[in-house]
C-alpha cells in the first residue's frame, strides 16, 4: 500500500470517527419518548456499522503481526 492510499484511508477514517461522535451526541441529547425510540434504534444501528467500518480501516493501516 502506497502513501496516497494510506492518506485516503486515514481521511475516510477521520470522517467516520466524526460521524460516529456526532451520532453519539445526537443519541445522548434525544428525548427518551416512545416516539423517538425507533429513531434512536436506527441511529444506534448506524453507529455500530460505522464502528465496524472504522475497525476495518484501522486494521488495514495497522495489520496484525504474527509472531
Amino acid at each position: 500500500m502506497n502513501e496516497v492510499e494510506k492518506h485516503k484511508i486515514r481521511e475516510k477514517l477521520e470522517e467516520l470517527k466524526l460521524e460516529h461522535r456526532d451520532l453519539d451526541d445526537a443519541i445522548h441529547h434525544m428525548p427518551k419518548t416512545i416516539h423517538t425510540q425507533m429513531q434512536i434504534s436506527r441511529l444506534k444501528k448506524r453507529k455500530l456499522c460505522l464502528k465496524d467500518e472504522i475497525i476495518k480501516l484501522e486494521n488495514i493501516l495497522i495489520p496484525d503481526i504474527i509472531a
